[in-house]
């Protein structure tokens, strides 16, 4: 394997990884937090509204945009770390 081949390994190798960390998270946050979880964390005040609405309706959309703007500041890091960056 040449070294381009192992660079390309690896990079796609800590591209999954931040996307299985990434997409657990929101999965966190949008099911368990908005779904499973809704009727404990409505026992929680935020805003004036339960915790578990606000997740079910709120929530889990502000972190999923955080987690756009996580993951392309990660992906940047990551490009210039491998020399792909443009």
């Amino acid at each position: 394997m040449t070294e381009k081949q192992k660079n390309a390994t690896a990079y796609w190798k800590e591209n999954l990884k931040y996307l299985a960390i990434l997409l657990s998270i929101w999965f966190l946050v949008s099911y368990v937090f908005g779904i499973l979880l809704v009727d404990q964390l409505n026992t929680i005040k935020m805003g004036g509204f339960k915790l578990g609405f606000w997740f079910a309706q709120q929530g889990s959309i502000y972190v999923f945009v955080i987690l756009i703007f996580v993951y392309i500041r990660l992906m940047n890091k990551l490009d210039k770390k491998y020399g792909v960056d443009e």
